[in-house]
C-alpha cells in the first residue's frame, strides 16, 4: 500500500490554471526588497555584507516564478543556500552568512506543494532536506535547535499542501454538482421526449388499425413511424439509464416549469414575501428551457429564504423575448460579499451553459443578492408544445 501511495504521489499532476503573477507578487517583492535595504543599511553585524545582500535580493526575485516553476525556484534558492554554506565551511566565518530577510525562502517552501507536481514535490523536498542537513554540519548548532528550525521550515509546506487539498476537494465537489445537474437535465429531456415519442407510437398503431382501405403506402409509412419511434424510445431509455441511480424508474411525467412558479412562490412557511411577475409568451418554451427557468427561480428563492440578512421581499421576474428568456431574482437584504455563491449556483451555471445561455450571481450594487440568467428560447415557432397551466 505504501508503494501505491508513493506511486500516486509521484504521478500527481500540477494543479491547473496556476496564475503567473498577480498584484500581490509585486507587493511582496517590493516589501521584501525594502526589508533587504533596511537590514543591510541598519544592521551592523552582517557577515560578508555584499554577498549577503546579493543573495537576499536573489531570493526575493525568485518569488516571481514560484507558481509556474516551483521546482526550479526551490532548486535555485536552496542550491544557492548550499553554495553559501560550502563557502562558509571554506572561509569559516564566525557567524552565519546572510540576512534575516532571506526568510522569504519560506514562500518558496509553501509554493512547492501548493503548485508543484508530485515528482517536483519529492525532488524539491530532497533538495530542502540536503540544505538543512548541510546547515547542521556548517554551523554546529545543537540538534534540538536544528530540529526546531527544520520543523519551522517545513510548516509552510504543510500549509501549502493543506490549501491544495482544500481547493482540490472543492473542485471535486463542483464537478459532482455539475455532473448531477447534467444527469437531472438528461432525465428531464428523457421524460419529455419519451412522452411525445410514446404518443407517436400509439398514433402509429392506431393508424394501422383504422386503415380500412388498406393502402399499402400508408401502412408502410405507419409501420416505419412505429418502428422508428419504438427504437428511439428504447435507445434513449438505455442511454439515460446509465445516468440514473439504480432502482429509479423512468417516470414519464414532465418536469416542473414556468407553469409551476405560482405554486412555488405561494408555498406556506416562507419568511419572505415573493413578488412574481411573468411577461411575454411563456406557454410554448422548449421543455429544457422551461425546466431550467423553474430550477433557477427555485434555487434562488430558497437561497434568499436561507441566507438573506434582514430581507423582507424577493422580486422574481421572468420575461420572454423573441429569442431569449430572461430570469431575474433579487432580494432586498443587506449587501454581503460573495458568501452565497455555493454549489447550487454552480449547478445552475452548468445547466445554463448546457442550454447555450449564461447565469450571473452576486451581491447587488446597493443591497441584497442578485441572480440574472439569460437562456436561448430555442425553436419555439417550429413545433414546441405549449405546456398546460397547472
Amino acid at each position: 500500500m505504501l508503494r501505491d501511495d508513493l506511486r500516486t504521489l509521484w504521478t500527481e499532476p500540477r494543479p491547473p490554471d496556476a496564475p503567473a503573477r498577480v498584484w500581490r507578487d509585486w507587493a511582496l517583492l517590493a516589501v521584501s526588497l525594502g526589508g533587504v535595504v533596511l537590514e543591510a543599511t541598519l544592521r551592523e553585524n552582517v557577515v560578508w555584507r555584499p554577498v549577503a545582500v546579493v543573495f537576499a535580493v536573489w531570493l526575493c526575485l525568485l518569488l516571481l516564478w514560484r507558481r509556474t516553476r516551483p521546482l526550479a525556484m526551490v532548486n535555485l534558492a536552496f542550491g544557492s543556500v548550499i553554495l553559501l554554506q560550502v563557502a562558509s565551511l571554506v572561509a569559516a566565518p564566525r557567524e552565519p552568512v546572510g540576512l534575516d530577510t532571506g526568510a522569504v525562502v519560506l514562500v518558496l517552501v509553501y509554493a512547492l506543494p501548493r503548485w508543484g507536481s508530485g515528482r517536483e514535490i519529492v525532488l524539491g523536498g530532497a533538495v530542502i532536506l540536503a540544505a538543512c542537513t548541510l546547515a547542521t554540519v556548517t554551523y554546529e548548532t545543537p540538534v534540538v535547535e536544528e530540529l526546531a528550525g527544520f520543523v519551522f521550515l517545513l510548516l509552510p509546506g504543510v500549509v501549502g499542501a493543506a490549501v491544495r487539498f482544500r481547493v482540490t476537494a472543492r473542485e471535486r465537489q463542483l464537478d459532482q454538482v455539475r455532473s448531477r445537474e447534467r444527469e437531472q437535465l438528461a432525465r428531464e429531456l428523457h421524460d419529455t421526449v419519451a412522452h411525445h415519442v410514446s404518443a407517436m407510437v400509439i398514433i402509429a398503431q392506431a393508424g394501422r388499425v383504422l386503415a380500412d382501405t388498406d393502402p399499402s403506402a400508408a401502412v408502410e409509412a405507419l409501420e416505419g413511424i412505429e418502428e422508428e419511434g419504438a427504437r428511439t424510445l428504447e435507445d434513449m431509455r438505455a442511454m439515460v439509464a446509465a445516468l440514473r441511480d439504480r432502482g429509479v424508474g423512468a417516470e414519464l411525467a414532465p418536469p416542473a416549469g414556468v407553469a409551476d412558479l405560482e405554486r412555488l412562490v405561494r408555498t406556506p412557511g416562507g419568511r419572505l414575501r415573493v413578488d412574481l411577475r411573468l411577461d411575454g409568451e411563456l406557454d410554448a418554451l422548449p421543455p429544457a428551457v422551461d425546466a431550467a427557468v423553474y430550477r433557477i427561480v427555485q434555487e434562488s428563492v430558497t437561497n434568499a429564504m436561507r441566507h438573506a440578512v434582514d430581507a423582507t421581499e424577493v422580486v422574481v421576474r421572468v420575461a420572454a423575448e423573441r429569442h431569449t428568456v430572461r430570469v431575474s431574482v433579487r432580494d432586498n437584504g443587506q449587501r454581503t460579499g460573495r458568501g452565497r455563491a455555493g454549489y447550487g449556483l454552480a449547478g445552475l451555471r452548468e445547466r445554463a451553459a448546457l442550454l447555450g445561455g449564461k447565469l450571473r450571481a452576486g451581491p447587488g450594487a446597493d443591497q441584497g443578492w442578485h441572480v440574472e440568467a439569460e437562456l436561448p428560447r430555442g425553436r419555439t415557432e417550429s413545433g414546441a408544445h405549449p405546456r398546460p397551466r397547472r
